[in-house]
């Protein structure tokens, strides 16, 4: 009866360290995963700080292209810099037409068209850049919007607030 006994104490002891070790494993499982996301983390915005500083030589080099400026072995230094930078992630946006979407883009200058029908990118100021889904800056843009009253002009007609509101420089709160 005792050899029972002692057995028995013997199997619980060893499924008590056998849930202990379970616990280790999967404790140390996981500690490896948090380790490996925060290295990939640490690394990215390692990479986002060095871009978002090259971001000035960028737009200088843009500028330098528009102005007919980027020759010879300047041009050559510039189109191995962009290289690199697109090697590291960094994706360039931004085009003119584009509907404004103010998560990505920055607007610095407002005016109306009657060829828009919605809240449009009518000039890049200056590109925006991201890295995958992170955006490093956002487009700095020019937007135009539908003329005032052009999609939504029989709604308001008889009501007077087209002219004193174009009058005034827009609906006044206050």
């Amino acid at each position: 009866m005792a050899l029972t006994a002692q057995l028995d104490q013997v199997r619980t002891a060893l499924s008590e360290r056998t849930a202990d070790l379970q616990r280790l494993q999967a404790e140390y499982q996981n500690y490896r995963r948090r380790v490996e996301r925060d290295r990939v983390a640490v690394k990215e915005i390692a990479a986002a700080n060095l871009l978002s500083e090259l971001l000035p030589v960028l737009d200088d080099i843009g500028r330098a292209r528009d102005h007919g400026e980027l020759v010879g072995g300047f041009k050559s230094v510039a189109e191995s810099l962009e290289t690199v930078v697109a090697k590291m992630g960094l994706q360039q946006f931004g085009k003119e037409g584009e509907p404004f979407d103010p998560l990505v883009h920055e607007a610095l200058m407002h005016s109306y068209a009657p060829d828009v029908t919605e809240t449009t990118c009518v000039s890049i100021l200056q590109p925006g850049y991201r890295i995958g889904e992170r955006t490093i800056r956002p487009a700095r843009v020019a937007v135009a919007e539908p003329q005032p009253g052009a999609t939504s002009g029989g709604a308001q007609a008889g009501t007077g607030e087209d002219a004193s509101d174009e009058e005034n420089g827009g609906p006044d709160e206050g």
